[in-house]
C-alpha cells in the first residue's frame, strides 16, 4: 500500500455527551446508520432486516468476554491493574500491569483474597504472571467485566450480561465484539426465517485493540495480534453463499479480521492462529462484502479498517452527521451497516 494515510486523516471532533456510558434498556432499540456507495440514510436496529436478502450470509464472532480486570497490591503496598491480555496455561497468563512505579521480575502481588501471583517477566508491553491457583478460577471469583477506558466508569452488575452478546459461547475476549450486543434472540430468528443465512467464527479479542496508534505515518504502526479461528463449516458456508450471489456480512470488525486473515493467500483457508493483519485503506478486500459495526474512536485502528471498506470521503462524512444527529458512540452505541465501495 503505497497511499501516504498519515494518523490525523482519521481524526474527527466528537463531544463527549455523544459516548454511551450505558446500554439501551433494550438490544435492538438503536439506531442504524447505513452507508453504501451512493450516501447514508438514518434508520433504527430493528430495520436491519429490509437491508438483507434472502441468501446473505451474516458471520457472527461467538467469543465470551471473561471477567478480565483485577486490582491486587504490591507486597510494599502499592495499588496495581491488572488487565487480563491471554491465558497461557491454568497458572500462567500474559497482562497488561499499571501501577505507580513499573513492577520487576520477581514481584509479588497480593490480590483481593489474600492469594499471592508472581511476576515473572515482561514480554514486549506485557507482564507475565504466575499463580498457584486457576486464573479461570481467579478472574470468575473477583475480577470485573473489562470496560473500555473510554466509558470513563466501573463495571457494575449489568455489564455482566450487557457487555456480553447473546450468542457469546468459547472464552477468551477481554472486550466484546460489540457490533453483536445490539442482537437478541428475537433478531437472530427473525433473520433465519427470512432466510438469512448464519456462521460463526471465534476470535478472542485482546486489550491490544485499545492501544493508541503512536506514529503518524499509519504504515508504520506494528498491529497487535489476537488469538481466532476460521473452521470448515464456516468456510463452506462463504462458498456457497458466495456460489449463490448472497453477499458475506461481517458482524463486527472482528468478524471481518478474522475472514481476511483466513484469506490472506488470496484463497479462502481454515485459520487456527493469531493474527496481525491491519486493514487500511488501498486494502483489497478478499471475503467481507458488508460489515455491521459500531461507531469507532477517531484515530484508531478501526477507524481505518471502515474507512478501507466503504471509502475514505465517504465515511468520513457519514461520521460527521452521525455526530451532528446525536447518534451514540463506541461499545453501547449504535450501530452502522457499511457496504463496501470503492476508491480513496
Amino acid at each position: 500500500m503505497s497511499n501516504p494515510w498519515t494518523l490525523s486523516d482519521f481524526d474527527f471532533d466528537l463531544p463527549d455527551d455523544r459516548i454511551a456510558r450505558y446500554p439501551l434498556s433494550e438490544r435492538g432499540a438503536s439506531r442504524l446508520l447505513h452507508v453504501c456507495p451512493q450516501g447514508w440514510t438514518d434508520r433504527m436496529f430493528c430495520q436491519l432486516p429490509a437491508l438483507l436478502k434472502r441468501g446473505d450470509l451474516l458471520v457472527f464472532n461467538n467469543t465470551r468476554v471473561l471477567p478480565a480486570r483485577l486490582w491486587a497490591h504490591k507486597s510494599s503496598g502499592g495499588r496495581v491493574e491488572m488487565l487480563l491480555e491471554r491465558m497461557l496455561n491454568q497458572g500462567e497468563a500474559l497482562f497488561h500491569v499499571r501501577a505507580s512505579k513499573p513492577c520487576r521480575p520477581g514481584t509479588r502481588l497480593l490480590l483481593a483474597d489474600g492469594r499471592e501471583t508472581t511476576v515473572l517477566g515482561r514480554q514486549e508491553d506485557l507482564w507475565r504472571v504466575h499463580s498457584e491457583h486457576s486464573w479461570r478460577e481467579i478472574l470468575y471469583s473477583m475480577g470485573e467485566m473489562p470496560l473500555p477506558p473510554y466509558l470513563g466508569r466501573s463495571a457494575e452488575d449489568l455489564d455482566r450480561v450487557r457487555y456480553q452478546t447473546v450468542y457469546a459461547r468459547h472464552e477468551g475476549s477481554v472486550a466484546a465484539p460489540t457490533a453483536g450486543l445490539h442482537f437478541d434472540q428475537a433478531m437472530l430468528d427473525a433473520l433465519s426465517n427470512q432466510g438469512i443465512e448464519q456462521a460463526e467464527i471465534t476470535l478472542h479479542v485482546g486489550a491490544g485493540t485499545f492501544q493508541p496508534v503512536r506514529t503518524e505515518q499509519i504504515d508504520d504502526h506494528v498491529m497487535h495480534q489476537e488469538w481466532m479461528q476460521v473452521n470448515a463449516e464456516v468456510v463452506g458456508a462463504i462458498e456457497s453463499c458466495q456460489r449463490r450471489g448472497g453477499r458475506v456480512v461481517a458482524v463486527g470488525s472482528t468478524s471481518a479480521r478474522a475472514l481476511e486473515t483466513a484469506a490472506s493467500s488470496g484463497v479462502l483457508k481454515t485459520f487456527d492462529g493469531d493474527s496481525q493483519i491491519f486493514i487500511r485503506p488501498g486494502y483489497n478486500w478478499q471475503v467481507v462484502d458488508a460489515m455491521i459495526t459500531n461507531f469507532h474512536l477517531p484515530r484508531s485502528t478501526l477507524m481505518m479498517m471502515v474507512c478501507a471498506l466503504v471509502g475514505h470521503e465517504l465515511l468520513m462524512s457519514a461520521y460527521r452527521h452521525a455526530v451532528a444527529d446525536g447518534y451514540r458512540f463506541f461499545s453501547y452505541g449504535d450501530a452502522c451497516f457499511l457496504e463496501r465501495g470503492a476508491g480513496r
